[in-house]
C-alpha cells in the first residue's frame, strides 16, 4: 500500500490541505485525510482525480478501431502518460459494415480493461456541418442501422453523436437511450427549436460545443444558448486555443457551470506523432504546428480535423488561459464527465474508488500520473 503526502487534495467534499492519501493493495483509495505530518514534508503539489477523456480518436499514428491491436494500445498508453486514466475511444464516419468491425475491435479492448467505452461520432451527421467527416457516407439513423450498431457495440458502446434534425432522429435517440447509449447533439444544423426538442427526446451530451453547429446570432439564437442553459445536458469543450478561444471558453463555463462542462481532446492519430500528413477515416489530413486540418485539392487549409491535444494540456489551458481554479479544472477534467457517464469507480478522490490520481502544480502543469495505484511512466 502506498501513501501520498501532498499539499492539497481535491476531493468530493472539498480541498483537503496537507493531505495524506492511502492506497490499498488492490489499487483503490483507502482514505484521504489531513496528515499529521508537517506540511513542509508534503510534496508541494495538488492531487486531483485522474483525467476522464470521453472523446478521443487515437494517438501516435493509430486511429482507434484499427486492426493494429498494438497500435491501439500504444495510443492508450500515450494518453495515459498525459494523465488520462479513463478513456473512451471515438470513431469517425465510415460505412456501417466497417463501423461494426471497428466496434468489435474496440469492444474487445474495453472488455480487456484497456478502454472504458466507445463513442461513435457518425455516421448520422448533417452534411451542412460535416467537419472532417466524409459526406457521401452520412446516413439517416434508420431503425435497422441503429440496431446493428447497438448489437455490435454491446455494453461497450457508451455514446453516439447525432444530428438531431435527420429523419428518424427521435426514434433513434429514444432507442439508443433505452439501450444505455448516451446520445450527443453534434455535427448538426439544427435551430433552437429542434435542439430543445432533442433534449426532450433524450439527448444528454453535446459534442464539442460551438464546433460543427450553428453559431449564435442576435436574431436567431441557434443551438448554443439552449445547450449551455439547459441542465439536462453535458457540454464538451476542446480547450486547445484553436477550436475555441479562451474568452469563449470562459463564457461557456460561466453559463453552464463546471458541473456541466467536460474537457475533451478530440485527439486524432497525429497526437504525439508530430506534424505531417495523416488519414482520418478516409480523408487526408495535414498537421501543421500541431493543428490538424483537412487537405484540400488546391492546397488551402480545410476544416479542422480533430486535434493533437492531450488532457494535461487542456487542464493547463483552462487554468492558465481561462483562469479557473485547480478544483474547477479537476471537476471539468474528471468528476463531471465521470458522473454524467455513470462511471462509478473513477472521477473522485474518495475511499473505495480506483486510485487514479494526477499530481499537478499551482499552474496546472502535470508532474505525475497514478492509475489504479500504479505509476504511469511520464511522456
Amino acid at each position: 500500500m502506498e501513501t501520498l503526502h501532498v499539499a492539497h487534495a481535491v476531493t468530493a467534499a472539498g480541498v483537503v490541505d496537507n493531505a495524506e492519501i492511502r492506497v490499498d493493495d488492490a489499487g483503490r483509495i483507502k482514505s484521504v485525510t489531513p496528515s499529521g505530518r508537517p506540511l513542509a514534508e508534503a510534496v508541494d503539489l495538488w492531487a486531483v482525480p485522474g483525467f476522464v477523456d470521453t472523446h478521443c480518436h487515437g494517438a501516435v499514428g493509430t486511429s482507434f478501431g484499427s486492426d493494429d491491436r498494438a497500435g491501439n494500445l500504444r495510443a492508450v498508453e500515450h494518453h495515459r502518460s498525459h494523465g488520462t486514466t479513463t478513456l473512451f475511444a471515438s470513431t469517425v464516419t465510415e460505412p456501417v459494415e466497417k463501423l461494426e468491425h471497428q466496434l468489435g475491435v474496440l469492444r474487445g479492448l474495453v472488455e480487456a480493461g484497456h478502454l472504458d467505452g466507445i463513442h461513435l461520432e457518425g455516421p448520422f451527421l448533417a452534411a451542412e456541418r460535416k467537419g472532417a467527416h466524409q459526406e457521401d457516407l452520412l446516413r439517416d439513423p434508420e431503425p435497422e442501422l441503429v440496431e446493428r450498431l447497438i448489437a455490435a457495440g454491446g455494453p461497450a458502446l457508451t455514446m453516439i453523436t447525432m444530428a438531431v434534425e435527420r429523419q428518424h432522429a427521435e426514434q433513434a435517440i429514444r432507442r439508443f437511450t433505452e439501450a444505455g447509449v448516451s446520445v450527443a447533439f453534434g455535427h448538426s444544423d439544427a435551430d433552437e427549436d429542434a435542439t430543445l426538442a432533442s433534449l426532450d427526446w433524450g439527448v444528454r451530451v453535446v459534442t464539442h460545443l460551438f464546433n460543427a453547429m450553428r453559431g449564435i446570432h442576435h436574431r436567431a439564437a441557434g443551438p448554443v444558448p439552449v445547450l449551455v442553459s439547459d441542465e439536462r445536458c453535458l457540454v464538451e469543450l476542446i480547450c486547445d486555443g484553436v477550436h475555441v478561444v479562451p474568452e469563449v471558453v470562459e463564457m461557456a463555463i460561466r453559463a453552464a457551470g463546471v458541473d456541466r462542462v467536460c474537457l475533451v481532446t478530440d485527439a486524432m492519430a497525429a497526437t504525439g506523432a508530430g506534424d505531417g500528413r495523416y488519414v482520418l477515416g478516409n480523408l487526408d489530413v495535414i498537421v501543421t504546428d500541431g493543428t490538424a486540418r483537412l487537405a484540400t485539392p488546391d492546397g488551402s487549409p480545410g476544416a479542422i480535423a480533430g486535434s493533437t491535444l492531450t488532457m494535461d494540456r487542456a487542464f493547463q489551458f483552462v487554468v492558465q488561459q481561462v483562469g479557473v481554479s485547480i478544483p474547477e479544472a479537476a471537476a471539468m477534467a474528471a468528476t463531471t464527465p465521470a458522473r454524467w457517464h455513470r462511471l462509478k469507480d473513477v472521477g473522485e478522490l474518495t475511499a473505495g474508488r480506483w486510485a487514479d490520481i494526477c499530481l499537478v502544480d499551482d499552474r496546472g502543469g502535470l508532474h505525475r500520473v497514478i492509475r489504479r495505484g500504479e505509476e504511469i511512466p511520464s511522456a
